[in-house]
């Protein structure tokens, strides 16, 4: 089984070349080693240099950085085949998030001494955003990145922090100043090195679903680095968050998709498998009728998503279409998820069933990257 990708008017021969590539790295890295990762709840480091020696990590970094100068639409493929694969890789939040805020906001000496590893695997990042007390609302983050000399020092913690176990480079959401009004004017991100003094990592936390990818808490005492380590302008980091939030909820979405689509596909050849009365399960009126009606959906659901890729790649996607993309595609993906896993009977709460992972991963997607209700708000502040 594979997503049916030709006819895409987004992609031509380059894209499918691309995707093939992708497709047997994970045929051969990924698929084999899913159950062990699980089991273990983490996967290795060393499949981050394997991934960037054939070009799937940080495709959109510019040829002067050491990537490949392309567009989302790379991006796009590698989410796709890794979600519709179920291989629990952290590459998503390095490719089409990490960098972004690099090749934006950093400097230049930041950018030639980053940029080339996280590229190659021999860097892995993460962003930490959320706080134990804060979640979608940026704004009331209490970590502090307070001034010492020509030094910061930063204090605070985060949680819920995807590749936390296995980050070298964390971009820290903090406030450089926690007097100003707006809250949110007092926002800076700032580059923390996992080997600096004071900074520690807590527990890889134990989640529904994902378990392989390491979600963990993040400590930082008296952490001190240099004041260049600000990417960009001080007091600027939540404007630099807000700008970059399309991408990423693009990018849920794209996996979101991709991942329903495995799920159909699964239950389609489940039914088709399994008897029941006689017959198969797939002769029932009542599945062919429930697998159509998702059919359909996600037929209209590639149409949209390609759509919203293309107004990307051309920089039109506004804020507002991106999580209307996030929120469609997320609850388009629960649905097919809940329905599928219906489909299975018994055998889909089984975890030895590729379903009933997929069923529990899913949940989390309607709230990372901002819950379907910060969505609905902010598309509808926008009529």
């Amino acid at each position: 089984m594979a997503i049916e990708s030709s006819g895409r008017p987004i992609y031509d021969e380059n894209h499918e070349a691309f995707r093939d590539t992708v497709r047997a790295f994970l045929q051969k890295e990924a698929i084999p080693n899913i159950q062990r990762w699980e089991e273990a709840g983490i996967v290795e480091k060393a499949i981050w240099p394997k991934a960037g020696e054939i070009g799937m990590l940080c495709p959109t970094v510019p040829e002067s950085y050491g990537g490949l100068g392309l567009d989302f639409r790379y991006n796009a493929i590698i989410n796709e085949e890794i979600a519709y694969s179920g291989a629990p890789f952290g590459f998503q939040l390095q490719s089409d998030i990490v960098v972004s805020y690099l090749i934006h906001y950093g400097s230049e000496e930041q950018k030639r001494h980053w940029l080339p590893k996280l590229v190659s695997g021999e860097v892995v990042s993460a962003i930490a955003m959320t706080e134990p007390g804060t979640g979608s609302d940026l704004q009331s983050i209490r970590t502090t990145a307070k001034k010492d000399g020509n030094h910061y020092v930063i204090n605070g913690s985060k949680t819920y922090i995807t590749n936390g176990q296995n980050a070298d480079l964390i971009l820290v959401c903090a406030k450089t100043d926690t007097e100003v009004q707006p809250a949110w004017k007092g926002v800076s991100i700032i580059l923390v090195e996992a080997e600096s003094e004071g900074f520690q990592r807590g527990r890889n936390l134990d989640k529904i679903g994902q378990d392989a990818a390491d979600t963990s808490e993040l400590f930082f005492n008296d952490v001190r680095v240099p004041i260049t380590n600000c990417l960009g302008e001080e007091g600027k980091g939540f404007i630099y968050l807000m700008s970059e939030l399309p991408q990423e909820r693009l990018s849920v979405a794209v996996s979101a998709q991709g991942s329903a689509q495995r799920a159909f596909d699964d239950t389609v050849a489940f039914t088709k498998d399994r008897k029941a009365f006689g017959k198969t399960v797939f002769d029932f009126q009542n599945t062919r009728f429930t697998l159509a009606d998702l059919k359909a959906k996600l037929q209209v659901g590639w149409a949209h998503l390609d759509w919203a890729v293309a107004r990307h790649v051309k920089n039109e996607l506004t804020p507002e279409e991106a999580a209307a993309v996030k929120l469609w595609h997320t609850e388009l993906q629960w649905e097919v998820m809940d329905k599928c896993l219906q489909l299975h009977g018994g055998a889909g709460y089984m975890n030895e069933y590729p379903i009933a992972r997929a069923w529990r991963g899913a949940r989390v997607t309607r709230i990372y990257g901002g819950t379907s209700e910060i969505m609905k708000e902010l598309i509808g502040r926008s009529l």
